[in-house]
């Protein structure tokens, strides 16, 4: 990863609340509104309001963090648009069961004293 993309990411994770429009989200990601379409259509992101229009679309700090994530595993692994929507899926579920685990784990030293 380059340094220009890790600088992207720390600005992304620093815009708490804010939104960027289809415009910004290409600008900030360095990539044709078409592709942020297509990514939107596999399910890949989501623009905070998905009835709107696609000119009217804004994304979250969230969906640009993920737009970083698919062009990274687009980039390093060739990997097509459902192949995208399929890993990033994955992830999100090795994610949530990872959190799972820590919290059952914690759960479990507060039942048998071991804090």
């Amino acid at each position: 990863m380059s340094d220009k993309n890790s600088i992207l990411t720390v600005e992304v994770m620093d815009s708490d609340g804010s939104t960027f429009t289809l415009h910004e989200v290409c600008e900030r990601g360095e990539c044709h509104a078409e592709f942020v379409i297509k990514l939107v259509s596999y399910g890949i992101i989501s623009p905070v309001d998905p009835a709107a229009e696609a000119r009217q679309w804004l994304f979250d700090v969230a969906a640009l963090a993920r737009l970083h994530k698919a062009q990274r595993l687009q980039r390093d692994l060739k990997m097509n648009l459902p192949g995208l929507a399929m890993s990033l899926e994955l992830l999100d579920e090795v994610q949530d069961m990872r959190r799972e685990v820590e919290r059952l784990s914690r759960q479990l030293k507060q039942l048998t004293g071991e804090w």
